[in-house]
């Protein structure tokens, strides 16, 4: 089995910053890509940003220059450093990290349960 577990939410005011922290554990052959989704009430999710194994990023444009992806994929890891933060960032922020579990398997995607960021005015 593979778990994804999300850290590292809560509630900050405006301006401020948070990272969120999301491991993966379990039997895993090879990661493809690791990546934060948030959820707003009432909308639909969506990628905030986005790391492949061979290192190429992707962000939403509502993010970019404000936050920052990093990880590593030996160590199953991934991090999304929020700076600047607004009201609009509100969400619960998921993790997704797609994968292998065996060299003959085909790559899945496996989500956390989230973790909730709340932006203050």
């Amino acid at each position: 089995q593979v778990q994804v577990v999300e850290s590292g939410g809560g509630l900050v005011q405006a301006g401020g910053s948070l990272r969120l922290s999301c491991a993966a554990s379990g039997s895993i052959f090879r990661i493809n890509a690791m990546g934060w989704y948030r959820q707003a009430p009432g909308k639909q999710r969506a990628l905030v940003a986005s790391k492949t194994s061979g290192g190429t990023t992707n962000y939403a444009d509502s993010v970019k220059g404000r936050f920052t992806i990093s990880g590593d994929n030996a160590e199953r890891t991934v991090y999304l450093q929020m700076n600047s933060l607004k009201p609009e960032d509100t969400a619960v922020y998921y993790c997704k990290i797609s994968l292998q579990r065996q060299s003959w398997a085909p790559l899945r995607d496996y989500w956390g349960l989230g973790t909730q960021v709340t932006v203050s005015s």
